[in-house]
């Protein structure tokens, strides 16, 4: 019984977060400003994050975490360097 609901939420989670990531790609796509862009970007990766993380917990692999470890981070650094160029139309001072 345990295994088999663990088994069914984390497909459950898994579909969600592709519809996430699937209203967060036609943001981005048919977004009316920049800001709005940027902000379906930052949506993307932490979804991308979280179903590296899901992936993750059915496989048990480790690897998984690391790569959303890895996508956080550099999503992170990507979603302050657009925003400061949005505000200032300069990255680097």
């Amino acid at each position: 019984m345990s295994a088999t609901l663990l088994s069914g939420a984390v497909l459950i989670a898994q579909i969600l977060l592709v519809l996430a990531m699937a209203c967060a790609a036609w943001r981005v796509l048919r977004g009316p400003r920049a800001q709005d862009r940027v902000l379906a970007l930052d949506a993307l990766y932490v979804n991308a994050a979280m179903l590296l993380l899901v992936f993750g917990i059915r496989s048990g692999s480790t690897h998984y975490f690391e790569a959303a470890l890895l996508i956080a981070l550099l999503g992170f650094v990507a979603t302050a360097a657009l925003s400061k160029f949005l505000m200032r139309g300069e990255v680097i001072e």
